[in-house]
């Protein structure tokens, strides 16, 4: 099989790019380093084209290795013929090379394998022949032999039979038929294992919808209620159709004496061998759908999280709300270290609330805090009132924000965390970790498993090694599209980076603590065990802020500083002047502003500095904006100082939201009351969609209209058609 060919025409690039990535992969160049620095050689194939290249590589090439297994198994036992070797080679799918196999396969124990070892194999030969004159049963008597166990002619039919319904289970070309027919003609049904138990699965009781329309969505849901023991699942096939195409490929004379044994047999391949199988890869194959898309749905849900801007230069006070326990505080600086710790009691049962407030003024007189971090969790609508409260009684201006909370538990009781605050409890970590969130939601979020952050659906349902492989990939996207500060960056966030492994994060730090700040981004080649390819993967994307060279604080690679210098000089511009423009923070100037306009011939002067065009323009980017962060671009979160209740909400009324997560049937926003409303996919825009994700991302700030509130369900219903606009 041609694999560079196949992707590039699955990808639908050149096949000449699928060549030159497929080299530097296996060169061992990372995704985030071939995206970034490697344009030219690729043509641009950028993050998502290039995982996509490198699953679709894994699984041609694996593809190929089950290939020459099965013809090396077929092979030795002296069965291989042209025609199935090129039947084998032409296969692109493990499903139809297993097919394919199966006759060949080494068997266990199975009825035909038994009536074999009795002899009856040319019982079953004399049936197939279908040539008969007389009845099969007076045939099968010569087949009774009480020392092979062959007590009857009834028996020795029967273990005819069961050698027929084998072989006919075993043609590959049937499986193909009876799969793609129940896929075009089948349906998926599912009923309650109690119709009067009340569940989440009410609209599965009795449900039934073809297998070509049904939503991925709905068969996580099924498959969780089928785990849960509330449904049973089935695929229901055409099942006349499929015994009429068996019955037309096996009866090939019409004879009376082996007729109505030949139907038998079909009927008992298909319902005892072939059906179970087809069922069981159907129901393989949708779920693994089903599972490809939710995990594309959280993968991108993720990276809107993560590339959250960061609220900077604030002093924050994160507040882990809860009852019996008592809600827990941490007052963190703005570099994110943590200044002090307390727990308050203002909730339920204790209801401690003057004694809260006055404990909350003095940590904001004392530490000038401007903003207060609450996660939504338990007590969270409880602690937002008592916020509220207090800013109205404040002579300096406080806001707060509601964070997503997902995973800080996981984070807080993890080794990691013990490691960060090793005199901390579990409470007190996790008030730092909400605090953080929203200082720099990156740096923060990569402390915790992916899955673990919850924005998507059914992920505790999916296969774990994929759904971690997908998570990874966008996080290791996110850290090196952003990039990291080498002198802050913790090692779990250094080790998201191109080429950094646990242990060279580990090293990172340590050279750091013992040698002082980096003032060079040569100096991480001093690094224990970082070398050259490290290097080389890593640099780009490490930030040095006030180093020696301010172009490492930019995304340039040190491979070009050689052209940038040669370029600046050209355009009349100095390392004075870049260092200048991060200094002020400004994200363009005076000097460099335009700078793309002033160069006329772009191919000319790439070649006279030595690099490719698409270099050149990167370079010229980072001059123009020195230092920029790409997440100043996303939506900041909304800053709120008063509170709503849901009995607030009333139809028609017009919101702004924050979406919080996007599912397959819609997107949760935040509109400042504890529960989130649901905008329904068919409430997004006027236009047709196929999914909420061409509409809106995770992060976004939207206008929406409530159309309805069910406050005994705590159900919102929002809409971002809004009438009037």
């Amino acid at each position: 099989m041609d694999i560079n060919g196949k992707i590039a025409k699955e990808l639908q690039v050149q096949k000449w790019q699928v060549e030159a990535a497929v080299k530097l992969i296996d060169e061992g160049n990372t995704i985030p380093f071939i995206s970034r620095y490697r344009k030219e050689v690729t043509g641009s194939l950028n993050d998502e084209v290039l995982r996509n290249l490198y699953e679709r590589l894994g699984y041609l090439r694996a593809l190929e290795e089950k290939k020459e297994q099965v013809l090396g198994s077929i092979e030795e036992q002296g069965m291989l013929t042209e025609e199935l070797r090129e039947k084998i080679l032409a296969a692109e799918t493990q499903v139809l090379v297993e097919d394919l196999y199966r006759p060949y396969r080494p068997k266990r124990k199975t009825r035909a394998s038994v009536a074999k070892e009795k002899g009856l194999e040319p019982l079953a030969l004399f049936i197939k022949l279908q040539n008969t004159k007389m009845p099969v049963e007076k045939e099968a008597e010569k087949y009774i032999d009480e020392e092979k166990g062959v007590l009857s002619a009834e028996e020795a039919l029967q273990g005819a039979k069961d050698i027929l319904a084998e072989a006919v289970s075993d043609e590959a070309d049937y499986r193909t038929f009876i799969r793609s027919l129940t896929m075009r003609e089948g349906s998926l049904v599912s009923e309650a294992k109690d119709g009067e138990a009340e569940s989440v699965y009410e609209m599965y009781y009795a449900y039934e919808e073809p297998l070509k329309k049904v939503a991925g969505h709905r068969v996580l849901a099924l498959n969780r209620g089928e785990k849960e023991k509330i449904l049973t699942v089935k695929v229901k096939a055409p099942e006349e159709e499929i015994l009429r195409y068996l019955e037309k490929m096996t009866i090939l004379s019409d004879n009376e004496y082996t007729t109505p044994v030949l139907k038998e047999v079909a009927q008992d391949s298909y319902h005892r061998l072939i059906e179970p199988a087809i069922e069981r890869e159907i129901r393989n194959e949708l779920t693994e759908k089903a599972e490809d898309g939710a995990i594309n749905v959280f993968g991108k849900n993720l990276e809107q999280l993560l590339m959250q801007p960061p609220i900077a230069g604030k002093v924050v006070l994160g507040w882990d709300p809860a009852f019996r326990t008592g809600c827990k505080l941490a007052v963190v600086d703005e570099t994110g270290k943590v200044l002090d710790t307390k727990v308050i009691y203002p909730t339920a049962p204790q209801n401690k609330v003057a004694e809260s407030k006055a404990e909350l003024k003095k940590l904001i007189r004392k530490y000038h805090i401007s903003l207060i971090s609450v996660g939504n969790g338990t007590a969270s609508r409880e602690s937002e009132q008592i916020i509220v409260d207090l800013l109205k009684e404040l002579d300096t201006p406080v806001q707060y924000v509601i964070v997503n909370e997902a995973g800080a538990s996981v984070y807080s009781a993890s080794r990691l965390a013990t490691e960060e605050f090793p005199e901390f409890d579990v409470g007190q970590r996790s008030a730092a970790s909400i605090a953080r969130r929203l200082q720099d939601p990156l740096a923060e979020l990569v402390k915790i498993e992916p899955k673990a952050i919850g924005v998507g659906q059914y992920q505790h349902d999916m296969n774990q090694k994929k759904l971690g492989e997908a998570l990874a990939g966008v996080v290791e996207t996110t850290v090196n599209r952003v990039g990291v500060d080498l002198n802050t960056a913790s090692a779990p966030l250094l080790e998201h980076i191109s080429g950094i492994s646990k242990t060279l994060a580990k090293n990172i730090v340590a050279y750091r603590e013992e040698n002082g700040r980096f003032v060079s981004r040569k100096q991480l080649l001093k690094v224990p065990k970082l070398g050259p390819k490290a290097f080389e993967q890593c640099a780009g994307f490490m930030r040095i802020t006030d180093g020696e060279n301010p172009l490492d604080a930019t995304s340039v690679h040190p491979e070009s500083y050689g052209a940038a210098e040669k370029l600046m000089e050209k355009l009349g511009l100095t390392m004075e002047d870049v260092r200048m423009l991060q200094k002020e923070a400004h994200v363009g100037g005076k000097k460099t502003a335009g700078l793309s306009r002033k160069i006329k011939d772009e191919k000319k002067l790439a070649l006279e500095l030595g690099i490719g065009e698409l270099t050149l323009q990167d370079i010229v980017k980072e001059l123009e904006k020195p230092a920029r962060d790409p997440r100043e671009d996303m939506p900041a979160p909304i800053l709120r100082s008063d509170v709503m209740d849901l009995e607030d909400l009333k139809p028609g009324m017009i919101l702004k939201g924050t979406v919080r997560n996007i599912v397959d049937f819609g997107a949760f926003v935040d509109i400042g009351v504890h529960q989130d409303g649901l905008v329904h996919i068919s409430q997004m825009t006027d236009r047709f969609i196929r999914h909420p994700l061409e509409a809106v991302s995770v992060g976004d700030i939207v206008d929406v209209q409530v159309l309805s509130v069910d406050a005994a369900k705590k159900r919102i219903a929002l809409t971002m058609k809004i009438s009037g606009k």
